[in-house]
């Protein structure tokens, strides 16, 4: 899950990492009286997106006064930003943050992510600050640190010194960068984060390290025990259908295809991607209905599916071991008569009562094509789709 960028803010400066003053606003007139409680004579103004390259897509402006105030405000909220992290549909802005404008002097990149091949969190940092950590990877390899941080130990005084010391700060900064990142792992650890992200980290002209920007994605899986953070997601930001498919409990991702699938097992589901991609067509999503699987479940499923409205055929694959082939027949037949379907579906079982799954399907004069096989099921689906 990942949060704003105010939010993000918040929850490092409770882990001592400086940050602008700043407030959120939802109007013009908010944003106003924001900047006058700030104080000052520039202030920045920042779209609230869940997304980077927000300057490039006039999300980022620098005000100095009122009037330039509102207009950027007017210019940001109720509109829907598209940067190269959005895709063509963009993420709407419905909330600002304005902060104080800072003198910058140096930007450097801080990031903290979960290393899956080491199983540590590893520190990510660079002197390039101000780009995006995949341009950087890409233009200037050469000018990333990497610092693996071991989870009995935690992250020690003389590697946050080290790392300080090869970003080139002087001696000055060096007690000020290791607070920044003890916190900043602090943060990491304690709320189950999966990434903390700090870019730029500036050094102002009067030699202080702020965090001028910040990102947090959270694990999904552990928000059952963090509360507080799991109250901090913006459900305007996500995909509507993946937000409709996990608030039911199903696994889903949306993709760019018009075939759409509903599968079981995320291993099956892989393969059913492929299979579809190896037949000439392409997948609009994937889909776990999960175990144990009942019409009920099946039916929201096709609904999550036909959120898509890319969507020109459904194709359900189901290899029942802990599921059962007649409840998702069931569940297909209800799907297809509750929902008045007029794309094609094809089915294909295997496993637990099939053969009843089977007689369901035969049984409800439905026009419901079936397949004994995976690659047949594939090969069917592509072969159904409107020709253009």
């Amino acid at each position: 899950m990942d949060i704003h960028e105010y939010q993000a803010k918040e929850i490092l400066a409770g882990f001592g990492v400086p940050v602008p003053v700043g407030g959120v606003a939802y109007s013009p007139e908010q944003a106003g009286y924001r900047a006058r409680e700030i104080g000052g004579d520039k202030w920045v103004l920042k779209a609230q997106i869940h997304s980077g390259g927000r300057g490039e897509a006039g999300g980022v402006m620098l005000c100095s006064n009122e009037e330039e105030i509102h207009t950027a405000a007017r210019s940001m909220l109720g509109k829907r930003l598209v940067t190269r992290q959005t895709g063509a549909r963009g993420k709407l802005c419905t909330r600002l943050y304005i902060e104080e404008a800072s003198e910058i002097a140096r930007e450097i990149y801080l990031g903290l992510v979960l290393d899956r091949q080491s199983e540590r969190i590893m520190v990510v940092a660079s002197c390039e600050g101000g780009m995006e950590i995949e341009e950087l990877s890409a233009e200037k390899p050469d000018s990333i640190l990497r610092l693996s941080i071991d989870p009995a130990a935690g992250l020690q005084d003389f590697q946050a010194r080290e790392l300080a010391f090869k970003l080139g700060l002087n001696s000055a900064q060096l007690g000020k960068a290791q607070r920044i990142l003890r916190g900043a792992y602090r943060a990491f650890r304690d709320l189950d984060a999966v990434m903390v992200e700090i870019n730029p980290l500036v050094i102002t002209r009067s030699g202080d390290l702020v965090a001028l920007d910040a990102k947090m994605s959270f694990d999904d899986n552990a928000l059952f025990r963090r509360s507080a953070i799991s109250e901090l997601r913006d459900k305007s930001q996500e995909d509507p259908r993946e937000t409709y498919a996990e608030d039911r409990g199903l696994a889903y991702v949306g993709l760019d295809g018009d075939i759409g699938c509903l599968i079981n097992g995320a291993g099956l589901a892989m393969a059913t991607l492929d299979m579809i991609k190896l037949s000439g067509g392409e997948p609009a999503n994937f889909l776990d209905i999960g175990g144990g699987a009942s019409p009920e479940r099946v039916l929201q499923a096709f609904k999550a599916v036909l959120m898509d409205n890319n969507v020109k055929v459904v194709l359900v694959n189901i290899f029942a071991g802990i599921n059962r082939c007649d409840w998702v027949a069931e569940g297909v037949v209800s799907a297809f008569r509750e929902l008045d379907l007029t794309l094609p579906v094809v089915v294909r079982l295997a496993g637990t009562h099939v053969d009843a799954g089977q007689d369901i399907i035969a049984q409800s004069g439905l026009p419901i094509m079936t397949a004994e096989t995976l690659a047949e099921a594939a090969e069917r689906a592509v072969a159904v789709l409107p020709k253009h």
